[in-house]
C-alpha cells in the first residue's frame, strides 16, 4: 500500500467533517455493493450516482463531490475523459479510479488524466475506506498491486503525471467523445444525436481523428481505443469486421 502526500491540496477539502462522494459505475450490482459499504461509516456520504461518464460530469458540475469515485470503461464517455472534463472546471475534486484492470497502461493513463488514486474493484472493504479518506486529504492512494508497479521503478514518471495538467494525446475533449462513439458501434447519425450536434461535425471530427492518429478506417479507430482503455475489449469484438 503506497500513500504519497501532495503538496498541491487545498485546505478545503481537508477540513470537510463529510467526504462528499459521487460514484460513477456503469454497472447497478457494483453502485449497490459500493453503497452498502460506505454507507456504514458517518463520515463518508455518497450524493449521487452515475451510470455513464457524461452523466458524471454532468453530476460533478452540480454536486461538486469531494470524491469521485470513478470507473474507467463506462458508456458515452469513459472514465479517463470524464476525469479531464471534471477537473477542467473542479479542479479541488479527488479522483479516485476504480478498475477491474492490473495493467501498468491503466494506471499511467489514470494518473496522465489526473487522477490521484487508483483502486482495484478486487479489493477490501477497509481498502476502499482508506482511499477515499486519502485522497480527499490530498495524498494520492495505490492499492496493494498497484504499489507494487509503483515500487518497480515507475516513482518518478507516476509523480510527474499527477503533479502535471492532464493531457490527452493530442486529441480535444469532443474528439475524445466522438472517438469512442464510433468505438461502441455507433454509426454518424447516432454520434450526432448523443452529442447533439450536426452530421457534417460529426465527420469533421472523425477526418481529424484520423489524421492526429495516422489510422484511416473505424477498425482501426476501434483498436486504438481498445489499447488505450478508452473501451473495454469484451464491449467492441461484436463491431470489429470479420475477415472472411
Amino acid at each position: 500500500m503506497t500513500v504519497l502526500a501532495n503538496p498541491n491540496v487545498c485546505d478545503e477539502t481537508q477540513s470537510m467533517k463529510r467526504i462528499t462522494i459521487l460514484l460513477a459505475e456503469d454497472h447497478k450490482v457494483i453502485r449497490e455493493g459500493v453503497r452498502m459499504i460506505l454507507e456504514l461509516d458517518a463520515d463518508l456520504e455518497i450524493v449521487g450516482e452515475a451510470q455513464t461518464g457524461r452523466y458524471a460530469v454532468a453530476l460533478a458540475k452540480k454536486l461538486r463531490p469531494a470524491v469521485v469515485l470513478m470507473d474507467i470503461a463506462m458508456p458515452q464517455l469513459n472514465g479517463l475523459e470524464a476525469t479531464r472534463q471534471i477537473l477542467t472546471v473542479l479542479p479541488n475534486t479527488r479522483i479516485l479510479i476504480l478498475s477491474a484492470h492490473n495493467d501498468e497502461a491503466y494506471l499511467k493513463n489514470a494518473m496522465e488524466s489526473g487522477a490521484v488514486g487508483f483502486l482495484l474493484k478486487q479489493s477490501s472493504a477497509h481498502d476502499l475506506r482508506r482511499a477515499i479518506r486519502e485522497v480527499s486529504k490530498g495524498h494520492v492512494f495505490f492499492g496493494p498491486f498497484i504499489s507494487k508497479l509503483y515500487l518497480e521503478g515507475e516513482r518518478k514518471s507516476w509523480d510527474r503525471a499527477v503533479r502535471s495538467k492532464p493531457r490527452n494525446s493530442g486529441l480535444t475533449s469532443r474528439e475524445m467523445e466522438v472517438l469512442q462513439l464510433i468505438a461502441e458501434g455507433k454509426a454518424n447519425k447516432q454520434t450526432a444525436a448523443e452529442l447533439g450536434i450536426g452530421m457534417k461535425t460529426v465527420e469533421k471530427h472523425r477526418g481529424h481523428l484520423m489524421q492526429k492518429l495516422g489510422i484511416h478506417d473505424t477498425a482501426g479507430l476501434t483498436r486504438y481505443a481498445i489499447s488505450e482503455g478508452i473501451i473495454e475489449s469484451s464491449v467492441q469484438l461484436t463491431h470489429l469486421p470479420v475477415k472472411s
